[in-house]
């Protein structure tokens, strides 16, 4: 395979990379409403969640304050992943409506700005994943040493 620097050579999206491009466009469009609608239901549910789940019998065996204090938790933990998912939403129709308007009208500001967005998207989600998995990891060794610990 040869080595090339893509910095010292022009590099040409040819109409085949465009249609594509175009049409990774819509479906990024189409996939951040729908993660909008998400999160905008999502951010309405935290509201009303904790008055469902103060209905289980769970909730009914626990004091008025720490079943109260529990509603607030399940609200902020609710708004908390509702905010979480708007930035991805965020970057992906950034990157769609820069795309489209890069290739409609050939811009390369708006075409380096899409990618810039598609970077941004996925360095989300990869910090997203670190500490993700940074939490389940932290949650198998406390597990791991309570049980070592009572055996």
């Amino acid at each position: 395979m040869q080595n090339v620097d893509l910095l010292n050579n022009d590099l040409h999206v040819s109409p085949v990379s465009q249609n594509f491009l175009h049409e990774a466009a819509r479906w990024a469009k189409f996939l951040s409403i729908i993660g909008f609608i998400v999160c905008g239901l999502m951010a309405i549910a935290a509201f009303f969640a904790p008055s469902l789940y103060t209905r289980l019998s769970a909730f009914e065996q626990m004091s008025p304050t720490v079943a109260g204090a529990a509603s607030t938790v399940i609200t902020i933990v609710y708004l908390a992943i509702a905010v979480l998912l708007f930035f991805p939403c965020l970057y992906l129709n950034k990157f769609s409506v820069k795309m489209k308007t890069a290739l409609n009208s050939i811009n390369q500001e708006d075409f380096e700005d899409s990618f810039k967005n598609l970077k941004s998207l996925f360095k989300f989600y990869g910090i997203l994943s670190i500490v993700l998995l940074s939490f389940y990891a932290l949650i198998f060794l406390t597990v791991m040493l309570t049980v070592a610990m009572r055996s």
